[in-house]
């Protein structure tokens, strides 16, 4: 029994410095996502923004700028979800700055590619502006040519253009939106005029078709509907475009402007349909109403100012009463066009942006004074997470 008692004892000890060896032999676990949140700071004389990289997006929390990659000018963050690059762009400039995501999740630059030769000088408004079809060609819509860039993301250089002389109206501002419809080999981005000078808006609706396999765009407009920003694909493959937030505060503050409404266009002929038309005011109980945010199962998002949590004043400017946090949220059945409001959602600002995460659709929340940003759960009844210092208008998943 001794020499089995010390054969057990010397099985044991191996046994004992076997199993850390086995334990140092594990895979090593799957890093989590990682985020790159582009904020801009406008309170001061020459704005600036921040590209701060995160792994918190979905839960509550407080980002700060420490550490935080700085940007002249108002500056958004692009690029295709998971790819671990991000396109730093800002209205400073016409320079498309490429960063790559490290081993050490950091991000350092990667790449460099101007549009001067395009004739911009500016990059923006928003984060959908620019589409990315494959690893080598990717779109940016200008809205001041204007025109469509067609660009190499991957060799950084600049490959074509798509003419929009059409869109071109005298003393306006032309915008493109920042919620386009994306079906297969074609991108619909709805278009909204307004002259900035007096807060007023064009009477006027168009699209952008472009065709992603052959870089070719037809250009559709609808008398009957102003500032049509927003759209979204009902079950019925037609695509619904209505007035966004600050088309409808301009109807509200603002004499003898078009009245908020939705309009119905079809991907395959390029045409609005002339038999369709609704007063949003109609579908919301006789409210004021703007946006259409894509809600599930063939429903859209309305939002409905409420001016007894945000009263309008004589005088008070359309952009106050937008961005003011009386919205609220109603979900229209596109089949139908009935919209009940849901009431789990609490009011907020009349522009928001979404935002694809890990597991959710987030939607922006801008605080009074572009002093900061808080995302919500667009999914979940509008729950909050994470808030940080000053306008954010971009969000990218990078891992």
């Amino acid at each position: 029994m001794k020499g089995f008692a010390s054969f057990l004892s010397l099985r044991l000890a191996s046994a004992a410095l076997v199993l850390p060896l086995l334990a140092g032999c594990e895979e090593p676990a799957e890093p989590g996502p990682l985020y790159a949140i582009t904020t801009q700071m406008l309170a001061a004389d020459e704005p600036n923004s921040y590209v701060i990289v995160t792994d918190k997006a979905e839960q509550a929390g407080t980002l700060s700028l420490d550490n935080a990659i700085e940007v002249p000018g108002r500056a958004l963050g692009v690029g295709v979800p998971k790819s671990g690059s991000l396109y730093v762009v800002t209205d400073a400039n016409a320079t498309v700055v490429r960063y790559t995501l490290t081993s050490k999740d950091t991000l350092e630059e990667s790449g460099r590619v101007s549009f001067e030769s395009k004739g911009v000088s500016s990059l923006g408004e928003y984060q959908n502006n620019f589409q990315f079809i494959s690893e080598t060609k990717a779109y940016f819509f200008d809205a001041t040519v204007p025109q469509v860039v067609i660009w190499n993301p991957t060799a950084m250089t600049v490959t074509g253009s798509i003419p929009l002389d059409s869109l071109a109206i005298p003393d306006t501002t032309l915008s493109f939106s920042g919620a386009p419809v994306l079906l297969e080999n074609q991108i619909i981005m709805p278009v909204g005029w307004r002259q900035d000078a007096v807060a007023n808006i064009i009477g006027k609706a168009a699209v952008v078709s472009v065709d992603t396999r052959t870089d070719t765009a037809i250009v559709s407009t609808d008398d009957r509907c102003g500032y049509t920003h927003d759209a979204v694909v009902g079950q019925d493959g037609k695509v619904y475009v209505a007035t966004e937030a600050y088309g409808a505060a301009v109807y509200r503050t603002q004499e003898d402007m078009p009245e908020p409404c939705l309009l119905k266009f079809d991907p395959q002929t390029h045409t609005f349909d002339p038999s369709f038309y609704k007063p949003l005011s109609e579908l919301v109980g006789g409210g004021i109403a703007g946006a259409l945010i894509h809600g599930p199962q063939g429903t859209a998002y309305v939002r409905v100012l409420d001016e007894t949590l945000a009263p309008v004043y004589e005088g008070t400017h359309p952009r106050t009463v937008a961005s003011g946090t009386g919205w609220q949220w109603w979900q229209l059945k596109l089949d139908t066009l009935t919209a009940t409001r849901v009431p789990a959602f609490p009011s907020t600002t009349g522009s928001v942006f979404i935002y694809e995460s890990e597991n959710h659709l987030l939607y922006s929340e801008f605080a009074a004074g572009a002093a900061s940003t808080t995302l919500h759960v667009l999914d979940d009844n509008g729950r909050s997470t994470v808030s940080l210092p000053g306008l954010s208008f971009s969000f990218l998943q990078l891992r």
